[in-house]
């Protein structure tokens, strides 16, 4: 989870690191790293949105996606005690990263959107264009 620190090194940082430099990594480093349940990142080409993650959310449509950013908005303001800035990414203990600071950007032009629930979970976070 990153925020938390172990001897001065952010180990959430580190191992997002370690999963997007994975090839870079020698073998041995690679073996321990999976004993660990360590796997590498998907690579992602540039411009383009993962599969997953273009999976629409809101009202009919389960709002996973919805939902997952929620926990990272969630953790980011429990870790920082304030709404994220626009380059903000999280990182939840999955190991999926959010662009947290872009999304509470997006979901606020789309706010008219957003079910009576959704809506109630933000502003329970402190966001106050959701109330």
């Amino acid at each position: 989870m990153p925020g938390v620190t172990l001897h001065g090194e952010d180990v959430g940082r580190w191992l997002t690191t370690q999963r997007r430099d994975f090839s870079k990594l020698n073998e041995e480093q690679q073996r321990r790293l999976g004993k660990l349940g360590v796997k590498p990142q998907k690579a992602v080409r540039a411009g383009k949105i993962p599969a997953k993650a273009a999976v629409a959310s809101g009202p009919g449509t389960g709002g996973g996606a919805f939902h997952k950013s929620l926990e990272a908005l969630a953790q980011y303001i429990a870790r920082e005690g304030r709404l994220p800035g626009r380059g903000v990414v999280q990182v939840l203990s999955d190991g999926t990263e959010h662009r947290t600071g872009i999304w509470i950007g997006s979901v606020k032009g789309r706010r008219d959107r957003l079910d009576q629930a959704q809506l109630a979970a933000l502003a329970e976070l402190g966001v106050d264009w959701a109330r």
